[in-house]
């Protein structure tokens, strides 16, 4: 009898560092399409100011964004195949990634009044 696929857990940090990803894919600012694959490519990740940074129309409270320093979540997103292997050279986050819910794409994030 064949075994279901374990589904795809992700901890706390690790699903909003995901949530960050997928909000920065849908900007032409921070993100390319990958020709031929449905795949996209980080190209600037948020820098910080003061106790927030920007994700696209959204505020972010630095403290929520901290996974995107955090070598063990990128190490769990790869394994998971979330984002590809050579997240270190360039950021990749896969189709199954910007499939992913993490269940927070409403939950902490606001939009910029600035």
């Amino acid at each position: 009898m064949p075994t279901k696929p374990k589904p795809t857990k992700l901890n706390q940090l690790q699903r909003k560092t995901l949530i960050l990803l997928q909000k920065l894919a849908v900007h032409a600012e921070s993100s390319l399409k990958i020709e031929g694959s449905e795949d996209v490519q980080i190209t600037r990740l948020p820098h910080a100011h003061g106790n927030h940074m920007h994700v696209g129309d959204y505020v972010v409270a630095s403290k929520d964004a901290s996974g995107l320093s955090n070598k063990s979540v990128w190490i769990a997103l790869s394994r998971k195949g979330l984002v590809r292997e050579n997240w270190e050279e360039e950021i990749v986050i896969t189709a199954e990634g910007l499939a992913f819910s993490t269940g927070l794409e409403d939950k902490f994030m606001n939009v910029s009044d600035h």
